[in-house]
């Protein structure tokens, strides 16, 4: 059982969220004691991080940033501030996502457990496998029938996205939202060139079809 703490500051919000996540199976924590809160976390047991930006004593900008020198921790940053600025900024510092309030529950949901499974489910296996397609992690390198490709950071994350939702159309702004791990901020012009890059490569490994562009929807790829 994954187990997720919820820093926000309002004791209504934080129990809702709490109650809802328990519901739906995970274990929760909702500490409000902020004065201390780095040290809490720091203590506990924790698989992701739900994380307010106004917050008392240091905002959610300075705990991320100060997480993200020790630890990968996974931060979801949750709050009623949705400038750009505050969304970039939250990026750069190591947030996984994003999440303005007011936000649906279920969507929230579905992107905590896309987070959890990209930083947990395959952290273990290093390559991810249809038919004779092989993705190494590891090495960052796709692979078919004894030829392989060097990927780049970008490209990786964007096959790694395609291949953990194979069969499932994945809109451009998810696969950036994948990227945004990565140390620059991706946009929807660097997400074509890298796409555009990759699909060259595919090219040479005779995996031109690989990747099926779904117009006005985005991108999958097939496993049938």
């Amino acid at each position: 059982m994954y187990h997720i703490m919820i820093i926000e500051d309002n004791e209504k919000i934080r129990k809702e969220l709490c109650d809802f996540l328990s519901k739906n199976g995970y274990q929760t924590s909702g500490p409000d004691d902020f004065e201390h809160i780095l040290k809490i976390i720091q203590n506990s047991k924790v698989d992701l991080l739900l994380l307010d930006l106004n917050l008392p004593v240091v905002d959610g900008h300075y705990i991320c940033s100060e997480i993200r020198k020790k630890s990968n921790l996974p931060i979801i940053v949750v709050t009623s501030r949705d400038s750009e600025m505050d969304e970039l900024i939250s990026m750069n510092l190591g947030a996984d996502d994003f999440v303005t309030k007011p936000y649906n529950l279920q969507i929230l949901l579905a992107r905590i457990a896309r987070v959890l499974q990209r930083s947990y489910e395959h952290e273990n296996s290093n390559i991810l496998k249809i038919h004779d397609i092989a993705l190494d992690i590891s090495k960052s390198t796709l692979s078919y029938k004894g030829k392989s490709c060097d990927l780049t950071k970008n490209e990786l994350r964007i096959m790694h996205c395609l291949f953990i939702n194979k069969n499932k159309i994945v809109s451009r702004n998810e696969l950036m939202q994948h990227m945004w791990d990565c140390d620059l901020f991706v946009d929807d012009n660097t997400l074509t060139v890298n796409i555009n890059r990759l699909r060259k490569k595919l090219e040479l490994l005779q995996l031109d079809d690989l990747i099926v562009t779904k117009r006005g929807l985005g991108y999958i790829i097939y496993e049938d």
